[in-house]
């Protein structure tokens, strides 16, 4: 038997990482398409009022997020499930839904715990992990 210890054509060529750094970008526009002056949104509202994760519009944690990356607070990684948070699809269009138009106050506490226990129910942990450490900072930050 021969064995042939020439480098493979299926694996000699490089990896391609542009799909990882677009993501990457397009994650860091849309921060940047959004951004809030970090004095209205770091810890509170523009009047000062305490923070209320339980009746938040969705642009509210989207501006008080992106207040806590801005001041250097938050990770981009800690901000993945509050951004993932803020997304909403419409169901008769399947288009994302403009989070300025959209008003109606959301329970993101609630939200978070429902998410921790889908994700514990499907034994993907690392996503409920994540998801306990957004609700810890939010009920630091009330």
């Amino acid at each position: 038997m021969k064995v042939d210890t020439a480098a493979s054509t299926l694996f000699s060529g490089s990896r391609n990482l542009s799909g990882t750094r677009t993501e990457t970008q397009e994650f860091e526009a849309m921060l940047s398409a959004r951004t809030v002056d970090t004095r209205e949104a770091t810890d509170g509202s523009a009047e000062g009022e305490p923070l209320d994760f339980t009746s938040m519009t969705r642009q509210d944690l989207f501006d008080w997020m992106n207040g806590e990356l801005r001041s250097g607070e938050m990770s981009f990684d800690e901000s993945s499930p509050f951004l993932g948070m803020t997304m909403k699809i419409s169901v008769a269009s399947g288009e994302p839904v403009d989070m300025a138009t959209d008003t109606a106050p959301i329970d993101f506490t609630e939200k978070a715990r429902q998410g921790i226990e889908f994700f514990q129910s499907h034994f993907d942990y690392a996503a409920a992990d994540a998801l306990q450490t957004a609700l810890d900072r939010m009920l630091g930050s009330q």
